[in-house]
């Protein structure tokens, strides 16, 4: 038997991955399905294939063959193309169509005025990269299809259920026990743990890297023109970072475009964040959307906050521990790879395929 902590992104993608190829599976989560306590929440999370790391490139397409997978199993649309596009000097728009050159995926790289005649309602001062296969996922729909057809494929699910504590059995063939907070004691062959910004506060006698978890905010703002298509935008200059995309429902009844800082995030941890919305970062995006995106009306319309957790070198967690398989993509760029990561993760809980060396819990230089 298989547990999997945690029915966020990844613990869902794992769960529906192994019970769908007839694997017993109890998929345990603290809170309900589709809660906003941590990362997973939304409908709207960023798909792209435009980075300077070429292995993750790879990962992308893959993903993008996994997302098609989970759409056709739950009869879900999930993942919506709309294009995006790259732009600032340090987000470097000429060495990424590079990138993507030699990965064979399709680019353009537009000069000032050609980026800003085909997209009058951002404002452009340099190079742009824009690449199509690029878009939105939503999370909410992600995490309910994936639980949903778990469950319909044979998994168990305790919903409301939080583990307390996973020990190793070393006299019972090293099975694992799990405790939780209603008293009972679970022993499975395998546990997934999926515990997102939890996972740094779990006892778990395996060698974490070390974890940062930050409280974000995003923040949502009306289109002045609805029919407009928005891409999903990356930015990323000597003073910010930023990140946009359509908002789906969590902007609103009117179309609107998410749009939030990657970086400058507030140290927190999951127990203990404020879900207070930092104001700074409200100023400091406004200004972002006044000067650079002039499509949207500046003042936000909504606002939330949830959790990144981050590793120094800003790569995944998925490594086998024993009877353990610890699950932490992450770093505010994982969701992207939600289906593939649960098909990498059951490989893992099933003795299938060894970790990526980058994906060790312990790094090597």
């Amino acid at each position: 038997m298989i547990a999997v902590v945690g029915a966020g992104l990844m613990g869902a993608a794992t769960a529906w991955q192994l019970a769908r190829q007839g694997y017993e599976v109890t998929l345990i989560e603290a809170y309900d399905i589709g809660h906003k306590h941590g990362s997973s929440h939304g409908t709207s999370r960023i798909y792209r294939r435009a980075y300077a790391d070429p292995f993750y490139v790879g990962l992308t397409g893959r993903a993008y063959e996994e997302w098609r997978e989970l759409e056709s199993d739950s009869s879900t649309p999930l993942l919506r193309l709309t294009g995006g596009v790259d732009l600032g000097e340090e987000r470097d728009p000429v060495g990424l169509a590079a990138v993507l050159d030699g990965a064979g995926v399709p680019y353009e790289l537009l000069g000032a005025e050609a980026a800003a005649e085909r997209w009058p309602h951002i404002r452009f001062t340099g190079p742009a990269l824009y690449h199509p296969d690029a878009g939105v996922i939503d999370a909410d729909e992600t995490v309910g299809a994936c639980v949903r057809r778990a469950v319909e494929h044979g998994a168990d699910a305790w919903i409301g259920v939080r583990v307390t504590g996973i020990d190793v059995r070393q006299d019972v063939q090293e099975k694992a026990i799990l405790r939780t907070d209603d008293g009972r004691e679970l022993m499975a062959d395998t546990v997934v743990v999926a515990a997102g910004a939890w996972l740094p506060d779990l006892e778990l006698p395996a060698p974490l890297p070390p974890l940062r978890v930050t409280q974000q905010q995003v923040f949502h703002f009306r289109q002045r023109e609805p029919s407009v298509r928005w891409p999903i935008l990356v930015s990323k200059d000597a003073s910010m970072q930023v990140f946009g995309l359509p908002s789906g429902g969590d902007g609103g009844p009117l179309p609107a475009v998410k749009v939030a800082e990657h970086d400058r995030g507030t140290p927190t941890t999951a127990g203990a964040r404020s879900g207070v919305v930092d104001p700074s970062s409200r100023a400091r995006v406004s200004d972002f959307v006044r000067d650079r995106l002039p499509g949207l009306d500046p003042q936000p319309v909504t606002e939330a906050t949830c959790l990144y957790t981050t590793t120094p070198d800003e790569d995944f967690v998925l490594d086998r521990h024993g009877p353990l398989v610890i699950v932490s993509p992450c770093s505010g760029h994982g969701a992207k790879f939600a289906p593939l990561i649960g098909a990498m993760a059951a490989d893992l809980a099933t003795g299938r395929a060894e970790p990526h060396p980058r994906f060790r819990l312990e790094r090597t230089e």
